[in-house]
């Protein structure tokens, strides 16, 4: 009988010891478990977080480094007074979302924030620059960043802009070099001044920490009238017996024109330049489900763009669409959303036969000693359309500004193509004072190196009276730089 107890009481002393060890062997495989999920996914963007306070523990033992434009000029820098690191910006609110801030309380974002290791000249594959640092004491200074910006060209965007909310994008397509990014309303990203008025930033109603260039999206209007022509081209459809009386009905729908106004005969060419509603919805509804949902996913809608900054990617918010969704998104209504960035490529794409560049901002990374650490080249993205289409809708685009609604936008002894966008939005159904306006471009017409999109928010006018003259501007002042005009 004791042995028959003695035997019960090893079985359960040793199940019990299965069980811790079981216990224990889950324990541990969990936690090699979240170890390498950390490893291979967690960590970059846990090191790189603007909240690590590891990384402000480095910032006291770095100098960061200093940002310049395309030609040298300082946007960005950084400073000792005394013990303190003052990270300063020239120009204020000119780069906010571009450049971003540097903040202690409120984090980093934008440039700050993605190239914080080469501002800081961290690798986190080789510790020992730290080490050094800790056992001599000496501070590191940090890799600057050069931009394809143009200081010149940002400066002028900002002021055609004025006190007005919207955006202006340049880019030069044949390389994807982003020339200007602006977003108004703007904020002074100095640290003394986001601490006095972070409430009031995040608070407001206008959203100034918006970068509308890169994360504003809006329906585009009239501009999209350029791409569904890529694919009206493609399926041969330009329906030359078009008669324009100003207005149509499509499936109980009626459509017109702005104004009402009524065109007559028309063709593809024709009806582009003078921006005719009733042939692009009836052209979309020829076009059907199928070709529109194709050229959505070719002219990039929905597709991630990998940028030096957050980019937010463009919508088309169809499952099935009846002919009255086939006709809204002709005309570039409907639910679909597009930044100006992916506008501005769309353009470029358009002026450098068919191919869309990748953007960026960051031309080069540098050593404090000269040293070229990273150097970007430029890299085609996708195909919008075969190289003929896009010179043929390039050409009529050249036709628009020189004959149709893009008038305000000619220069001088300049070929220059363009297209004029009205858009309708969340307000405008109450008050057609509230409507948003558009511009896309490029200049010169026989070789472009400027593509330009300008969208004006709630501005309650046309793409061709407001949006246009600015993008003329830009166009002059980059050819002007250029030496070209």
């Amino acid at each position: 009988m004791k042995e028959m107890k003695k035997k019960s009481r090893k079985l359960q002393q040793q199940k019990r010891t299965i069980n811790v060890f079981i216990l224990m062997s889950i324990l541990f495989m969990t936690l090699i478990g979240y170890l390498t999920y950390f490893e291979l996914f967690s960590k970059e963007n846990i090191i790189a977080s603007s909240y690590n306070r590891r990384q402000w523990a480095r910032e006291d033992k770095t100098l960061r480094g200093t940002i310049f434009d395309r030609k040298g000029v300082v946007l960005a820098k950084s400073e000792m007074d005394g013990e303190t690191q003052i990270r300063s910006y020239p120009f204020g609110a000119l780069y906010s979302h571009i450049i971003g801030y540097n903040s202690i309380s409120y984090g980093k974002s934008q440039l700050e924030a993605k190239y914080n290791e080469q501002l800081l000249n961290i690798n986190p594959l080789n510790p020992v620059t730290d080490l050094r640092d800790k056992i001599t004491g000496t501070k590191s200074v940090g890799h600057n960043l050069h931009l394809t910006l143009d200081h010149q060209l940002e400066k002028r965007a900002a002021e055609l802009l004025g006190n007005r909310n919207g955006a202006v994008v340049a880019l030069q397509p044949q390389t994807g070099e982003v020339l200007a990014l602006v977003s108004k309303p703007d904020f002074d990203p100095s640290n003394t001044s986001l601490n006095d008025n972070w409430s009031k930033l995040i608070e407001s109603e206008e959203n100034p920490l918006l970068p509308r260039a890169t994360q504003g999206l809006y329906v585009p209007g009239s501009t999209f009238k350029v791409a569904v022509s890529l694919k009206a081209l493609e399926k041969g459809l330009d329906l030359k017996d078009f008669y324009d009386q100003g207005s149509i009905i499509i499936d109980g729908k009626k459509i017109e024109n702005h104004g009402g106004t009524a065109y007559g005969s028309l063709d593809l060419e024709r009806a582009l330049a003078v921006s005719s509603n009733t042939y692009f919805a009836s052209l979309g509804v020829a076009l059907g489900e199928g070709n529109l949902k194709d050229l959505a996913q070719e002219v990039g809608l929905g597709k991630n763009i990998s940028f030096d900054v957050p980019v937010s990617s463009s919508r088309f918010n169809y499952q099935n669409m009846s002919e009255t969704d086939q006709a809204a998104v002709a005309i570039g209504q409907g639910k679909i959303l597009v930044s100006p960035l992916q506008m501005a490529m769309i353009t470029g794409g358009i002026a450098n036969h068919g191919v869309v560049m990748q953007p960026y901002l960051v031309d080069k990374v540098v050593s404090a000693n000269g040293f070229v650490v990273k150097k970007q080249e430029p890299n085609a993205f996708y195909r919008l359309a075969e190289a003929d289409f896009a010179d043929q809708v390039e050409e009529m685009m050249v036709n628009v500004v020189d004959n149709g609604t893009g008038r305000n936008a000619k220069i001088s002894g300049i070929g220059v193509g363009g297209k004029t966008g009205t858009a309708q939005n969340e307000l405008s159904a109450a008050d057609d004072e509230k409507e948003h306006t558009w511009f896309i471009g490029f200049a010169p017409a026989e070789d472009p190196q400027i593509a330009v999109a300008v969208i004006l928010e709630y501005s309650g006018s046309t793409g061709g009276k407001q949006a246009a003259p600015i993008a003329r501007e830009m166009m002059i002042q980059w050819l002007k730089e250029q030496g070209i005009i």
